[in-house]
């Protein structure tokens, strides 16, 4: 199955579109609800400019789906109307929050479904077709798609796991945490060097080296072990001291300062640098400020 047909142009079609022609697949059809977004994927891959749903999927043995989630029922409810799916056809969405399910009426014509979705962030195309291969895939669907979409994550040069639909929420929930929360905590972390009168773009730059340092330290030795810091050594003194100045300088951060605080002393209790009394007095610290913002 080399015949690919793409709806939905976006950053995340056209990465895969680019990345599976360089692999030898035939991008038989593109379609997008924005002509401009199918007249330049078109032209990265010497894809067929499609006009109607119908023509990119009677074209493909692999079908994907890569509209935005709120849209691909839609396309695969029209394209069952219309006829458009094949015996033994591949039809992938690649949603994170979504399930295969979403694809169910494909199945009625003899197609088999699947979801596959990239633990990965893409902030635009360039990213995106430089940050796909290398990550982490899974992939969740009918079973008779799991060596298909196997193979087409080792095409893309990813590695992959399968999950079951009953816990993709659940899935997709920790790919938020790390990923989006991960840029919230960080803006958090300027915040509050803006608030000492370090310009933003300025505090942006400092924070940086030390933000690779760490994920280079997990990736190296993992978690627990690259927590460092004064809850990782028990260094309730300290931490006072930044429970102290952001009462009088941010308090608007305490609540959410204080509950980050609370679950890294579960980790650095993992890590083994806290016993369980400096563990109980930094958690119990913790909570007495969080009820007396609360208050």
């Amino acid at each position: 199955m080399r015949k690919v047909g793409i709806v939905g142009a976006g950053v995340v079609g056209t990465a895969v579109g680019v990345i599976l022609d360089s692999k030898g697949y035939e991008i038989t059809g593109v379609y997008d609800i924005n002509p401009e977004s199918t007249r330049q994927l078109v032209e990265k891959v010497g894809a067929v400019e499609c006009s109607t749903l119908q023509e990119v999927a009677e074209r493909a043995e692999i079908l994907f789906v890569t509209t935005s989630d709120s849209a691909i029922g839609n396309v695969v409810e029209v394209l069952a109307k219309e006829g458009g799916f094949t015996e033994g056809q591949l039809v992938v969405h690649m949603s994170g929050a979504l399930t295969s399910e979403v694809l169910e009426p494909a199945k009625a014509f003899g197609a088999v479904t699947v979801s596959i979705h990239p633990m990965q962030s893409f902030a635009n195309t360039e990213r995106a077709i430089s940050n796909l291969p290398g990550s982490v895939f899974t992939i969740e669907g009918d079973p008779k798609s799991h060596v298909l979409a196997a193979d087409l994550v080792q095409d893309m040069d990813g590695e992959y796991f399968f999950i079951d639909k009953k816990v993709k929420p659940l899935y997709h929930a920790g790919a938020c945490v790390v990923s989006n929360y991960l840029v919230t905590i960080i803006d958090i972390g300027v915040q509050l060097l803006e608030s000492i009168g370090i310009p933003r773009a300025q505090a942006l730059q400092a924070v940086l080296p030390l933000i690779k340092g760490t994920i280079k330290n997990i990736e190296k030795i993992g978690i627990p072990r690259a927590l460092t810091g004064p809850i990782a050594r028990g260094d309730l003194m300290t931490v006072l001291k930044h429970l102290d100045c952001l009462e009088e300088m941010a308090p608007q951060l305490m609540v959410l300062y204080s509950w980050l605080g609370y679950y890294t002393t579960e980790v650095a209790k993992a890590k083994g640098s806290v016993d369980d009394t400096a563990a109980e007095a930094l958690r119990s610290l913790f909570l007495r400020k969080m009820s007396s913002t609360k208050a």
